[in-house]
């Protein structure tokens, strides 16, 4: 007899996908696969076209608001700077219309940006994947135990728990004024991670004999694998390397050898040098005479006036 638990029997919502980008498709087909049927789909562009002829085989592709007027649940994944609009637009054409389920997937919004809709009388839910998406198939085993960014009022809980339930995912409810901030977190750690890491590849490249990225990247993947896992779990104690052992001359060199192979990659190395020692001069493995050396030292690189002068004599 099977241990997997099972959900009762109901009738699924008719789902209505505006944007059809990489995270709207995904979610519809999920949404799909779980049991909903998704009545028509929104894509301009020949990627959200094509999404949809891969992800949403049959699905109609509509004008946004006969997408709207063709659901109860309508799904808003359009880009953070469209969503005001497309909201207002839908509503004022009235498309959303009363008793209707309105989610969007912004990071950075809450509800104040679905007060158009819920104004007519929709129930609205904010509904954040933290996950980063292909826009392919293959994203769709990594929805299971993907936590969702949630904002909803009381009436929208029911909706928000019944959806990522089926989405396979968790909660985390985000209050609306911490929307933004909650975003942040996500965007730095990620998308800024993507920028070092390519940045740190390809200062190795250039350390190479014969500049294979490859080679480079298959270097870094267990030394970055290694120290991921150890910030997660214990945070600024994972730090090690030269800015924590107060190695002046080490972190000089490393100046001096980005700015001559990559000097766009400076900037970044000095900002998170900089960031790195204040941590560590907090929690006192740096002493702060070291610590005014290490920052002479960064300020001189991308400063060039702050560099001490020899006197002559």
């Amino acid at each position: 007899m099977s241990s997997t638990p099972h959900r009762a029997l109901r009738t699924g919502h008719r789902i209505g996908v505006v944007g059809a980008g990489r995270v709207g498709a995904v979610l519809a087909a999920a949404l799909r696969a779980a049991g909903h049927e998704v009545v028509a789909a929104a894509g301009e562009s020949d990627a959200s076209r094509g999404r949809i002829a891969a992800l949403l085989p049959g699905v109609p592709v509509l004008k946004p608001t006969a997408v709207a007027r063709a659901c109860d649940l309508l799904l808003l994944t359009v880009p953070d700077d469209m969503l005001p609009n497309v909201v207002s637009t839908l509503a004022a054409s009235g498309a959303i219309r009363e008793g209707q389920d309105v989610v969007h997937t912004s990071g950075r919004h809450g509800l104040a940006v679905l007060e158009p809709a819920a104004a007519v009388g929709a129930r609205t839910v904010a509904l954040h994947p933290a996950m980063t998406f292909t826009g392919t198939d293959v994203d769709l085993p990594r929805l299971v135990g993907c936590v969702f960014g949630v904002t909803a009022d009381e009436a929208g809980r029911p909706l928000a728990e019944e959806l990522v339930g089926d989405l396979g995912g968790r909660i985390s409810w985000v209050p609306e004024e911490r929307r933004a901030l909650y975003h942040a977190g996500l965007a730095h750690g990620a998308n800024h991670l993507v920028t070092l890491v390519a940045q740190a590849v390809e200062l190795l490249s250039a350390s190479s004999a014969d500049g294979d990225h490859a080679r480079s990247a298959e270097t870094l993947r267990p030394l970055l694998q290694a120290a991921l896992d150890n910030a997660l779990a214990q945070g600024d104690s994972a730090l090690t390397g030269p800015i924590v052992r107060g190695d002046v001359g080490t972190v000089r060199d490393h100046l001096a050898e980005v700015a001559r192979n990559a000097p766009d990659t400076l900037p970044s190395y000095v900002a998170m040098a900089r960031a790195t020692l204040d941590r560590v001069v907090t929690d006192g493995r740096v002493l702060p005479i070291r610590a005014a050396a290490i920052r002479r030292v960064l300020d001189a690189a991308v400063d060039p006036a702050t560099q001490p002068t020899t006197t002559r004599r």
